[in-house]
């Protein structure tokens, strides 16, 4: 496999702002990005929310803009405006022409640095944000992860929703996004990534006139890492026609060293469609049209879910079906050939997500925020190589233990019991 060198170039401005740029001379586009290093896990449980309702709010209208002016600027160069805000990260990003790169610099500078939040603003946008949870909880998928989210890391931030609930977000005022805002906003809490047909010096002499004069904030505290527990819940819920459930283990931290073995593992179990949870679950026996099994790692915990929705009479199947592969993890070795495959199908599915510039912007950003340094492409495949068989029974002897398998389980249960003795594996 042809390997490349990837021009990127990185500077800590003196107040603590990060700049990391990557110059793709064969593309039109430029993808920027300004990370703040603050999610949803720095919330205070009574303003559970507020990391995401401060990214709706700064659309609302800026010193310089009104709502309608930041749409109509990102339309008329055809350019694309947006942002998310996760457990660990509030991001705002714009994908451009290479020559309309200082618009939007300016849009998302406007964004993160001047918003008005306005008193009428903040009433007209709880109502949005209300909609939005109730949207969400209509969709059982997302409901039964929350449930099952909130009893795995109970008590800690990172077991609560990035929404935050109807209780928390009716409450939300102009003072307290304010006084959050100051805080998380500052330049030593910043990332700016840019990837595309840019220079390094043009990215950077923006970002100096926009946020060089910033002062830093100092360290902000995460709260540590979350205890987990394995609670079996079972919550009915009538109107559904499937019973949805979700099985989970801890796993590794994003940056652990385990991560690589973790990644093939997951995609043998059931990360694709020649995954063993797809073949039996859905193939050979038809019990579900969904089954899957993915990774949700964060700085210093992490989980390992598999999730399936499923006939109210074959909830059972599907859980013994779930805990014999687990079994058979920790029992047997993964033969050569599925190995072969896994690493593979990683390895593909990775390279192809580099392959636009807005993909290559989180991705500089994500190996800042996570380790503070770059791996190259050659560096992450050699890594997948490495991985062993027995490095992968190693790890399922390690984490898949009767004793910290949780499950929930959401829909029309009918009188379905579980008791920790059928997880036995």
């Amino acid at each position: 496999m042809a390997s490349e060198v990837r021009d990127i170039q990185k500077q800590v401005l003196p107040n603590g702002l990060v700049v990391i740029t990557e110059t793709m001379s064969h593309v039109r586009s430029v993808s920027v990005g300004v990370w703040v290093r603050n999610g949803s896990r720095r919330e205070i449980p009574e303003e559970n929310g507020l990391a995401h309702f401060i990214e709706h709010m700064v659309f609302k209208g800026t010193e310089r803009r009104s709502a309608e002016a930041i749409a109509r600027e990102m339309d008329s160069v055809g350019g694309m405006l947006d942002a998310f805000t996760s457990k660990e990260q509030i991001c705002f990003n714009a994908k451009v022409l290479d020559e309309h790169l200082p618009i939007a610099f300016d849009v998302i500078a406007d964004l993160v640095l001047r918003p008005k939040f306005d008193s009428e603003d903040v009433k007209k946008e709880r109502k949005v944000v209300l909609e939005e949870i109730k949207m969400d909880l209509d969709n059982p998928e997302y409901l039964l992860h929350e449930i099952f989210t909130r009893g795995f890391w109970p008590g800690h931030p990172l077991g609560r929703p990035i929404l935050g609930t109807p209780e928390t977000v009716k409450k939300f005022n102009r003072d307290a996004l304010r006084t959050r805002f100051q805080n998380w906003f500052a330049p030593d809490h910043l990332v700016v990534t840019a990837a595309g047909n840019v220079t390094h010096d043009q990215v950077l002499k923006l970002v100096e006139r926009e946020y060089g004069s910033l002062e830093p904030a100092g360290p902000a505290d995460d709260g540590g890492a979350p205890r987990t527990q394995a609670p079996i819940l079972l919550e009915g819920k009538r109107d559904l026609e499937q019973a949805h459930l979700c099985i989970g283990v801890p796993s590794v931290p994003l940056a652990h060293q385990d991560r690589f073995g973790f990644a093939v593992l997951n995609n043998l179990l059931g990360g694709g469609m020649s995954s063993r949870l797809f073949q039996n679950i859905r193939e050979k026996r038809g019990l579900a049209y969904a089954v899957f099994s993915e990774l949700t790692p964060y700085s210093d915990a992490g989980m390992m879910t598999v999730y399936a929705g499923t006939a109210t009479d074959a909830i059972g199947q599907v859980i013994d079906l779930t805990i014999q592969e687990f079994r058979s993890l920790k029992e047997t070795l993964v033969t050569e050939e599925e190995l072969r495959r896994s690493k593979n199908h990683l390895k593909g599915s990775l390279m192809l997500s580099l392959e636009s510039t807005s993909s290559r912007m989180s991705n500089l950003a994500r190996q800042e925020l996570y380790f503070g340094r770059f791996f190259s492409l050659d560096e992450i495949l050699a890594a997948i190589e490495a991985v062993t068989a027995e490095e992968l029974q190693s790890l399922a002897r390690r984490y898949f233990q009767t004793d910290q398998i949780a499950v929930t389980v959401l829909g029309p249960i009918n009188g379905f019991t579980l008791d920790r003795s059928r997880l036995a594996c």
